[in-house]
């Protein structure tokens, strides 16, 4: 059965009977510290991607290749909107405070890195992602591989802390969570796949084949890292009507079977493409 009560007192207070989680939409004093950082810092990206948009549109430059304004505005936008995503939904994972602020605080910095990794990359018109055409090139690449690398991470430790105990929440939630966490680790690994291979070609004198390699993968990559954004809100949206909880627990089922169809459509396409 699906928790039926929302929480009502924030974790890590000495009197904590329910998880509470913070959301967003709730008072400015019910959001901790760390979650508020997260959610100021991930508009700030969102903020630069819409920016580098407009300077898109205005140039008029290309949409597609290693070196174009896309890559500012698809990773500001992406990573402002995991980083808030997951501020989020973590609060309704049953894990401990200490343990919650640094993991956030170390994932905050990470989407920081990287985003500005590739944002002075494309201000300087040179690929962020493998290029190792000069020291400082390298430097960049090399940060970005590893950074990507703690974002994996991250993410699947709280990914495994949303199935090793139930997530609190309204009905649906935790249906909501635990998908979104598993299809986020499908978009995890097809990350860590990209830039293997990526990495890979370039080392062995293949750089423009690096670029290129990580095409068939992208519509994985992207549709798999926000279940755990679309799936949640869907179920808290849901508390906002006046359905049972039976029925809002259906849709949410009804959601995830829709994502999980197109995670598999696009896990189709990577493969006949590759």
């Amino acid at each position: 059965m699906e928790n039926r009560t929302a929480a009502t007192t924030p974790a890590g207070r000495a009197d904590d009977r329910v998880h509470r989680p913070s959301t967003p939409l709730r008072p400015r004093h019910d959001i901790r510290p760390v979650e508020g950082i997260c959610y100021a810092t991930g508009a700030v990206l969102i903020a630069s991607g819409l920016v580098h948009l407009v300077v898109l549109v205005a140039g008029g430059g290309s949409w597609d290749g290693p070196v174009s304004w896309r890559k500012p505005v698809t990773f500001g936008l992406s990573f402002g909107l995991t980083l808030i995503a997951i501020a989020w939904v973590s609060s309704y994972l049953r894990i401990g405070v200490r343990a919650r602020t640094v993991l956030l605080g170390v994932f905050a910095a990470d989407c920081v890195l990287e985003v500005a990794g590739i944002t002075v990359q494309a201000w300087r018109r040179v690929p962020s992602h493998f290029n190792m055409e000069t020291p400082f090139d390298t430097g960049v690449s090399m940060a970005l591989a590893v950074g990507g690398g703690v974002l994996v991470v991250i993410l699947s430790v709280l990914s495994a802390a949303a199935f090793l105990r139930r997530p609190a929440g309204p009905p649906g939630m935790a249906l909501a969570l635990r998908a979104g966490c598993g299809i986020l680790v499908i978009g995890l690994l097809s990350g860590a796949a990209m830039i293997a291979r990526g990495v890979y070609l370039t080392r062995t004198g293949n750089q423009l084949a690096g670029y290129t390699s990580t095409a068939s993968l992208k519509p994985l990559h992207g549709v798999s890292l926000h279940a755990v954004l679309v799936l949640p809100v869907l179920a808290r949206l849901l508390v906002m009507t006046s359905w049972s909880a039976h029925t809002r627990v259906s849709v949410v089922r009804a959601a995830v079977g829709c994502y999980a169809t197109a995670v598999a459509a696009a896990l189709v396409w990577a493969v006949v493409a590759y």
